[in-house]
């Protein structure tokens, strides 16, 4: 399938999503409430880290634990291209949410990081979205990866290189398109359609570009364990500050 295959107008918001960054997956329980009271379509589409950096050099740009993580959504991008491909959008919405659900919402210390993207955890994934087990064989086949490095470029030939994930296009495929919002805990219903109107309102202002801090609340999710409301972090180039192997060494 080409990216012009890919493409849709039957949707509102097409929200790109890499399975193993928690902001997405923050970001990606918010859209779903915009989506339930404002009635608007959403298409999931696919960005991945690993393709994104993969000339980059994972041993001193970035932490020790990321090339493995970026590889596992990798791994299940792969899964939901096969998915897409022959069972059309549909499904992808509860995939999204199974494994985000296996993954972020398990308690600390469950040791799911190290079983990320393995057969038998997507098998499980699959099953939860109710889907045949038998898509898992696309976990290794990099036949996919042409497809999910187009659209990748395609989602940052919208907003500029210099961005992470999440990104969401609203009215696709020539409406407003962002990076972000990089958000640490699930607004509640109340919050939902006013964060999203005020979101939309600022990016749809002529020239402008960016507002951004590197101090970013911890992502209140389980698998992080009990966490202190408001505690920060600071954090540099997509990662937090002072956690390369080379700071670690350094110390």
């Amino acid at each position: 399938m080409t990216i012009a295959e890919a493409e849709s107008t039957e949707y509102d918001i097409e929200f790109f999503w890499d399975p193993v960054c928690p902001f997405a997956w923050v970001t990606s329980r918010w859209i779903m409430k915009v989506a339930e009271q404002t009635g608007y379509a959403v298409d999931w589409r696919f960005i991945s880290l690993r393709l994104l950096n993969k000339d980059k050099d994972y041993a001193t740009e970035f932490p020790p634990e990321y090339e493995h993580g970026h590889t596992a959504g990798l791994r299940m991008l792969r899964v939901a291209a096969a998915v897409r491909a022959d069972l059309g959008r549909e499904p992808l919405g509860a995939l999204v949410t199974a494994y985000g659900e296996s993954y972020w919402d398990q308690p600390k210390g469950s040791g799911m990081r190290d079983h990320l993207s393995t057969t038998e955890h997507v098998e499980d994934v699959l099953r939860a979205a109710g889907l045949p087990v038998s898509y898992a064989a696309a976990l290794g086949d990099s036949s996919w990866d042409q497809l999910l490095d187009e659209e990748t470029e395609l989602a940052l030939l919208r907003t500029g290189r210099d961005v992470g994930t999440p990104i969401i296009t609203f009215e696709p495929p020539h409406g407003l398109s962002f990076f972000g919002p990089v958000i640490s805990r699930v607004p509640s219903d109340a919050e939902a359609v006013p964060l999203w109107n005020a979101v939309t309102t600022l990016a749809a202002f002529p020239g402008f570009a960016e507002m951004k801090r590197s101090l970013r609340e911890v992502p209140q999710l389980a698998i992080f364990g009990a966490i202190a409301e408001g505690a920060q972090e600071d954090w540099q180039g997509g990662h937090r500050r002072g956690h390369l192997a080379r700071d670690e060494t350094a110390e």
